[in-house]
């Protein structure tokens, strides 16, 4: 049966009515005119009107390869002629079998189980869990405390709540939250410790060895966002220090945990965000791009070390008791294996690398800016953070919602961002070519002068 056509006042009207959009202020909302997306094709969104869009944020940092690739629909569409969905739970399925030794064929050096769920708090969920057990299981329930970053975001269930370091987002749930301990963030723009990279000798990562020589014998595990403290605002660690961290990690014997949901499947120039300092963590979780930015699909990947301290006998209870109804979905699965095949055969990863120096060109322009405190960039990850005085780095007031009315005005140019505050984001399909990206740096120029010389 086909859905009903209506106009767009009326779809208008029933969101206003009926919907609580996430991570929404709907008082303001329910004011505004909305963007209703009916399709995609290639790196934009078309609304219900038939205007255009760039994608400039993936669909939130998910889309990989462009709406509507044809080989990913196909792939769904034939999955789809054999079974929709069927429980991990006592079974299997070809297609997961296949994606998990795929993945990892591409991991980091050292990761060798896969275990499945459906999207990146869940992953991270899942790593959380398994740290702990894994104490639990070696005879050492003592240890059960984690080590995160302040600025860190992991998702928003409870326990990637927990191990979150976003006050805006986290500080509500506080009496629901686990104890951690959280370190500084790698934010050199505006350090937590009143130093300058690099005269500072990575002062962050000896705060965090300090912080585990202290707890040796409590911490489970330390989770980190490698590279890139996403949410944060495109924090982008100095050099060196996530391999310090992990050095760190390896000293004390603590489990180290690489949140790639956000950085992962080439958003930084390569596959994983790890590889940059050459990193392999003990636990890694995966989602967004996974499945090319089609399906809620998620997996976190475990070192064999991890995976070997849950087999027992039954009577031994050293079972993971944990998993999701939709866990490995055919569709989903089928969408990331195609996802992989066109990175491989398509060689994405060396096809960015112009497009990555031509962000990098195309920015150095809009760093000059007078509002313009500070650009972040790896690989097609750029957060651009607005300040009120560049001099003093003074930010905008939180209600002045500068980067909200930034991304708003850059609509006009036929673009859609969604800031961090008052970090504009721009993290585009990998699929982006050079000449999109110098129509997203026109636009992105011409919104920030708009919006910060009114």
């Amino acid at each position: 049966m086909e859905m009903k056509r209506y106009t767009y006042k009326q779809l208008s009207d029933m969101d206003k009515s009926y919907i609580w959009h996430p991570f929404t202020q709907m008082k303001a909302w329910e004011k505004e005119e909305i963007l209703i997306i009916e399709k995609g094709k290639g790196n934009y969104l078309i609304d219900v009107n038939g205007k255009r869009y760039l994608d400039g944020v993936s669909s939130l940092w998910t889309n990989v390869h462009g709406h509507r690739k044809r080989q990913l629909d196909n792939a769904v569409i034939r999955q789809l002629k054999g079974i929709a969905h069927s429980t991990f739970l006592g079974l299997s399925h070809p297609g997961a079998i296949l994606l998990s030794k795929m993945l990892i064929d591409i991991a980091p050096e050292g990761l060798k189980r896969v275990f499945y769920s459906d999207n990146g708090a869940t992953a991270v969920e899942i790593a959380i869990k398994m740290a702990l057990q894994y104490w639990f299981n070696m005879g050492r329930p003592e240890r059960y405390i984690f080590v995160s970053l302040n600025n860190a975001y992991h998702g928003d269930t409870i326990g990637s709540v927990s191990v979150g370091g976003i006050g805006l987002f986290h500080s509500t749930y506080k009496p629901l939250l686990f104890k951690t301990i959280k370190a500084p963030s790698p934010y050199c723009y505006r350090c937590e410790l009143g130093l300058e990279y690099p005269s500072c000798s990575l002062a962050c990562a000896k705060e965090i060895d300090s912080m585990l020589s202290a707890h040796e014998d409590s911490i489970a595990a330390l989770i980190i966002e490698p590279m890139v403290q996403a949410a944060g605002g495109f924090i982008i660690s100095p050099p060196g220090y996530f391999k310090a961290i992990r050095e760190i990690t390896k000293k004390h014997d603590v489990l180290l945990i690489a949140d790639e949901v956000a950085t992962g499947f080439g958003r930084t120039g390569r596959m994983f965000a790890s590889e940059h300092e050459h990193i392999s963590p003990d636990i890694m979780a995966i989602a967004k791009g996974l499945s090319g930015g089609y399906l809620p699909v998620a997996a976190t990947l475990t070192t064999q070390r991890v995976y070997d301290a849950f087999l027992g006998d039954y009577e031994e209870k050293k079972t993971f008791y944990h998993g999701h109804t939709y866990t490995a979905n055919p569709l989903g699965v089928a969408a990331a294996i195609e996802n992989l095949e066109i990175f491989r055969k398509e060689n994405i990863l060396k096809k960015i690398q112009p497009k990555i120096r031509h962000l990098k060109k195309g920015l150095e322009r809009i760093a000059g800016l007078e509002h313009v405190g500070q650009i972040r960039q790896l690989g097609l990850m750029t957060g651009i953070e607005l300040v009120k005085d560049r001099e003093t780095k003074q930010p905008y007031s939180f209600e002045q919602r500068t980067g909200a009315k930034v991304c708003y005005e850059i609509r006009k140019y036929g673009i859609f961002l969604r800031p961090l505050d008052d970090v504009v984001v721009l993290m585009p399909p990998l699929s982006i070519t050079k000449q999109e990206i110098s129509h997203l740096l026109d636009s992105v120029e011409k919104a920030i002068k708009t919006v910060t010389e009114q």
